[in-house]
């Protein structure tokens, strides 16, 4: 039985990586009419509307009593493009607040932010992304947590005559990872209030390596990396979903993104993390 030899891959993702064909990727696609027609997007901003290019005043806010009382006519003045897209960005920052006001990664979304609005559609990364990242799969100890999976089945098959791990395991290995769920951003509480459920939520693709495995007679450890990355950007099935077709936040990202008069560009979020794992001979 030939022993695996490493570094090498366990799992990757059947959605690739890098995959700027996927719809949350486009930008500047979407015309005045079908955004009102097909999405509900009327009301999108308490400080500008992008479609008039107009300041909103006290009677046009939609959040205020006194909406429409000039019947829709508007009374603010009129903004350039640039200015209108700098008062979203500013209105968008605001209104990220109540999700991401706990814990050590709640400015991520500010940076986040700012690199959309260079609308440069570079990839993105950040230490504090890593960490968060980090920190979600060490922390995970459910019995379908892709850390415990791995260190159970090393731990099941590891051989220690040979010591090593068989490579006709690896197979099996990536079938068991593909029947778990995967690290990402979508806790109960937590996430939804320390930015990160806002900032990545899911994670579009993974890939899993084996980076070393050490055996030795009464026990082993093993270094594991893990590479995620996500889509800074919003898909038509994003915001037909309730929770994002009636927050500010939600609608003034993709009018940015989506709405042909802006088109900023989405961009892809990197992070990768290396944990350590270990278990005993039995």
């Amino acid at each position: 039985m030939t022993n695996a030899v490493f570094p090498q891959t366990i799992f990757i993702t059947q959605r690739p990586f890098n995959d700027y064909g996927a719809d949350d990727m486009r930008y500047g696609d979407i015309s005045e009419a079908r955004l009102k027609r097909e999405f509900g997007l009327m009301n999108i901003s308490n400080i500008v509307d992008p479609y008039t290019l107009t300041r909103l005043t006290t009677f046009d806010n939609p959040q205020s009593r006194f909406a429409g009382v000039y019947g829709g006519m508007h009374r603010g003045g009129k903004v350039s493009i640039q200015d209108c897209a700098r008062l979203l960005f500013e209105e968008m920052q605001k209104t990220s607040l109540p999700y991401s006001f706990v814990g050590p990664y709640r400015y991520l979304i500010n940076q986040m932010l700012k690199h959309f609005q260079r609308s440069t559609g570079t990839p993105f990364s950040d230490a504090q992304l890593n960490a968060a990242y980090k920190n979600k799969i060490i922390d995970d100890n459910s019995r379908d947590g892709i850390k415990l999976t791995i260190q159970q089945e090393l731990n099941d098959h590891i051989n220690f005559s040979t010591f090593g791990y068989p490579q006709n395991r690896i197979p099996e290995l990536s079938n068991i990872i593909r029947s778990r769920a995967l690290p990402k951003f979508d806790s109960f509480l937590l996430d939804k209030i320390n930015g990160m459920g806002i900032t990545v939520h899911d994670v579009h693709a993974t890939k899993i390596d084996i980076i070393r495995l050490e055996v030795e007679e009464q026990g082993w450890k093993a270094c594991i990396k893990f590479i995620g990355q996500d889509h800074f950007g919003l898909d038509v099935d994003d915001i037909r979903k309730r929770k994002f077709n009636q927050l500010d936040f939600f609608k003034i990202w993709f009018i940015l993104q989506r709405y042909d008069k802006f088109g900023f560009k989405p961009f892809l979020t990197n992070m990768e993390a290396i944990i350590t794992i270990q278990g005993v001979r039995s």
